[in-house]
């Protein structure tokens, strides 16, 4: 990856997880940003929420990410730079019926109080869940999710909602195991609320969007901001405007990506080709 690394090599990192991130974050951080990076021993990162229900996150993705580091900052005294990630995931604003993984790298360096981050968006989720009432319907969800190899959590149901509080099991590994929690949790409430685990170490494409998210961090270590110097300057957005190669008139399609640096507000629009847009585009030209 191009552009001048940070200047951590050797130093000393932890990493904020229970779920087995580091497989997806440490070999990138030890090869690209030069860190000797460690799991955060003894760390419940459940502690900051859950994504079966049990802890509910305060605050936005980000925030989670800060409070892990932070405790993870009290567990290692000696590290510099700690590191976080957390996921999100959801319907997908604009496409009907289509699920929406997000993920974030969140990296703080406590000695210059440096904070990175990186993103990633895909479609490219299983994030799925249904109400069943007979466990052949589970076991069936289950395989379309990709059981075993990706995870599933089974708990009651209570008028169609999910319902942990009346059952729930996540430690299911083999169809054996899911068996008898369908069987159990239909048994006491009528249905089971089946879902996929996205507990990253039961879920191999989250582990994939965590590797990418942990890519997009790297590329904007390498990225200084022309006015400060600081990493991490990045594309934050895409500006409207490209104007109609008839009329001239501004349309809805982007004239400039959108370049700015966190620390110090530094702000660049940097055109992006083409140069004007199909007058299809126009509300003047094709209203």
């Amino acid at each position: 990856m191009a552009g001048t690394p940070p200047p951590w090599h050797g130093a000393r990192a932890v990493l904020a997880t229970m779920h087995g991130k580091e497989r997806a974050i440490t070999p990138l951080a030890a090869r690209f940003l030069g860190l000797d990076l460690r799991v955060a021993e003894g760390l419940d990162t459940d502690a900051f929420g859950t994504f079966s229900r049990d802890i509910e996150r305060q605050g936005t993705p980000r925030e989670a990410a800060r409070a892990k580091i932070k405790a993870a900052f009290r567990l290692a005294p000696a590290a510099r730079v700690a590191l976080a990630s957390e996921g999100s995931f959801g319907p997908h604003p604009v496409l009907p019926f289509a699920a929406l993984g997000r993920e974030l790298v969140l990296l703080i360096d406590r000695e210059t109080g440096l904070e990175l981050i990186g993103h990633h968006a895909s479609m490219a989720t299983n994030f799925a869940h249904e109400v069943v009432k007979d466990t052949q319907a589970g076991l069936a969800f289950a395989a379309k999710a990709g059981f075993p190899a990706h995870g599933v959590i089974v708990m009651g149901a209570l008028d169609g909602q999910p319902a942990a509080h009346l059952a729930q099991f996540k430690a299911i590994a083999t169809t054996a195991d899911l068996t008898a929690a369908l069987d159990r949790t239909i048994m006491l409430t009528g249905a089971a609320h089946i879902e996929t685990d996205m507990r990253a170490h039961r879920n191999p494409r989250r582990m994939r969007a965590i590797r990418r998210a942990m890519t997009d961090l790297v590329r904007r270590s390498r990225s200084p901001c022309p006015a400060c110097a600081r990493p991490g300057f990045a594309m934050t957005g895409r500006a409207p405007g490209l104007p109609c190669a008839w009329c001239a008139s501004p349309t809805l399609l982007p004239r400039a990506d959108i370049w700015a640096c966190e620390p110090c507000g530094h702000r660049e629009e940097r055109p992006v080709p083409p140069i004007s847009a199909d007058p299809m585009h126009c509300a003047e030209c094709n209203p």
